[in-house]
């Protein structure tokens, strides 16, 4: 007969702050843990910012200012440690995964428990190398390969020819957004869209594109100014940027917002202009927050959570032409306006944390109580 005991998890991430792999391991926290699921989370830089419920190992805290070989070996033994002794039910990866040596030995050696590894961006060479065999060395014969959406499944298939890989969308935990929108107050006494993400060196985000598209737009002369969310090494530029275009009292750098769910809300609609994405959790964040939303469709993630005209706006990926267009037709359409407003809080439902949550359940074979079989 099987024995029933309490489901044990571990999630390791990055951190716990600034992107969206990071807010979905925080979200499934939340949820694993109250269906009785005893969580551990696992985090590799000491930077906390969202909510999360279980047992911390914060390994930053371990890491010296030098992060040679030694201080890395040492960590990677409490790490093994640390599973070992916990004898995790499965672990779930939400790390960006660039070092293939270092990887393979993690997946051999320190994740000896059922694993999954998820994958967050159409980049798929930022968690996969690019040699297949390789990739599937590392990932072939683990619980298995979690991809955002189907798009992005069936592109880690193609490339790489993996046999494990399934499709479990991005959480979107509309109850925690609105708590904290809760008795909040207008943030800004002026009309703004609004955009967020990193400022990285990769500028993935295309927040200079974006701004050169916005400076030909309408809303400058209509006094609707441009917010940006998120902070990083481009900022300076993008400033600079900004007052080349004489915009400097139009485009608002908010920098990072611990709250940003307020800012989404007050905003007039949202813009995506990235080059790749993998489910942009902005997106359906501002969707939570009743904020209809322009994007780029992109490869991969918009396309599954905008539906044109109703929700927000697609536009042809990468035209930045049509992007002005669009974020000129949803500023002047009422009509449209109006509907994809309506629209935007209801559109999500198949992304909230208890539909995307119970669908790790399934996927897990792990009951709603918390307790697995076995």
């Amino acid at each position: 007969m099987a024995q029933t005991h309490s489901a044990k998890i571990c999630l390791v991430g990055d951190m716990l702050a600034h992107g969206g792999a990071e807010r979905a391991h925080a979200a499934l926290s939340r949820y694993f843990a109250g269906t009785g699921i005893e969580v551990h989370n696992v985090i590799v830089q000491d930077v906390i910012a969202y909510s999360y419920t279980g047992e911390l190992l914060n390994l930053g805290k371990e890491k010296d200012d030098a992060n040679g070989f030694t201080n890395k070996f040492r960590r990677l033994r409490i790490l093994r440690s640390y599973v070992k002794r916990h004898r995790f039910d499965y672990i779930i990866d939400f790390r960006m995964r660039r070092k293939p040596l270092q990887d393979w030995l993690i997946s051999k050696f320190v994740f000896t428990v059922p694993t999954i590894y998820t994958v967050r961006s159409s980049n798929i060479d930022w968690y996969m190398p690019r040699r297949s065999w390789v990739t599937r060395a590392i990932y072939g014969k683990s619980y298995g390969v979690v991809a955002l959406n189907d798009k992005m499944k069936r592109h880690i298939e193609k490339c790489h020819g993996l046999k494990n890989v399934a499709t479990i969308y991005n959480p979107i935990d509309a109850e925690y957004i609105a708590a904290r929108l809760h008795k909040s107050p207008p943030t800004e006494a002026f009309r703004y869209i609004i955009a967020a993400g990193r400022l990285s060196d990769d500028n993935v985000k295309q927040f200079d594109k974006l701004i050169e598209a916005y400076a030909v737009s309408e809303l400058p002369s209509n006094n609707v100014r441009l917010m940006i969310l998120g902070q990083g090494v481009l900022l300076a530029k993008l400033q600079k940027l900004a007052d080349g275009l004489g915009l400097q009292d139009k485009i608002v750098f908010k920098g990072y917002q611990e709250n940003p769910y307020v800012y989404m809300r007050d905003a007039l609609f949202f813009v995506l202009s990235s080059r790749f994405e993998g489910m942009p959790n902005v997106v359906l964040e501002s969707l939570a927050c009743g904020t209809p939303v322009v994007a780029f469709d992109c490869f991969t993630g918009p396309s599954e959570i905008i539906e044109d005209g109703r929700n927000g706006l697609l536009i042809k990926d990468q035209d930045f032409a049509e992007l002005t267009k669009g974020i000129n037709r949803m500023y002047d359409d009422n009509a449209l306006y109006a509907r994809c407003k309506a629209n935007a809080a209801g559109s999500i439902e198949k992304f909230s944390l208890e539909n995307v949550g119970q669908a790790w359940l399934d996927y897990l074979k792990i009951k709603a109580n918390g307790y697995s079989n076995y």
